[in-house]
């Protein structure tokens, strides 16, 4: 009796983290839907990003949380290990290959992203998915975009002063536009019904 009750304890537990035919299916949806999103902010987000950055060299940060949020919708959504990082890549992919002015960095700017967001959810073991931490993947992905652009972008370089104004603006980017931005649409989508399979759907009575 004791050994089928541990059994029949742990096995749901091994089923949740296990991805089904329909995680993979909505996450490249939802991973091809966040690169269309990226390509047009590849044109707004980047004017927005010059424009803050001539005013104080930093402050385009603020721009980039829309370039993070793939990360973040696919972890409160999919519930699953890999779901930001697979989401992210995915939308960075798509986005360099509708023609991102930034080619294969996009690519190793989604990996970072992904892995940045992915780790806050791992942090919570997967099972935690309310605003607050929506925010720390939204500013985990931010932290990981900062560390790759100190060498994909010549950071490295810059002054000590310049580097903590963009990490600051980073973070709050990555909280707001990705983390809560990106919470606020799970919650939306949830709404709506189209989520029911999925936990994420299930739980937006709560």
């Amino acid at each position: 009796m004791t050994t089928t009750s541990t059994t029949s304890t742990a096995s749901p537990r091994a089923r949740t983290s296990r991805w089904r035919v329909v995680d993979i299916v909505v996450a490249a949806v939802l991973g091809v839907a966040t690169g269309l999103l990226f390509v047009l902010w590849n044109g707004v987000g980047y004017v927005w990003f010059e424009g803050m950055d001539a005013l104080t060299p930093g402050f385009g940060g603020l721009a980039v949380g829309i370039w993070l949020i793939g990360g973040v919708l696919g972890g409160l959504i999919i519930r699953k290990p890999g779901a930001a990082l697979f989401v992210e890549l995915l939308a960075s992919t798509v986005s360099m290959l509708l023609g991102s002015v930034w080619a294969i960095e996009t690519v190793y700017a989604g990996i970072a992203q992904g892995l940045g967001a992915e780790l806050i959810f791992l942090l919570f073991a997967y099972r935690r998915f309310g605003v607050f931490v929506a925010m720390l993947a939204g500013i985990g992905a931010a932290v990981a975009a900062w560390t790759l652009e100190l060498f994909t972008s010549g950071n490295l370089a810059m002054s000590g002063e310049f580097l903590l104004i963009y990490l600051g603006c980073l973070v709050v980017s990555g909280a707001l536009l990705a983390g809560l931005v990106g919470w606020l649409l799970t919650r939306a989508l949830a709404a709506t019904g189209v989520l029911d399979r999925f936990a994420s759907g299930r739980s937006r009575g709560r």
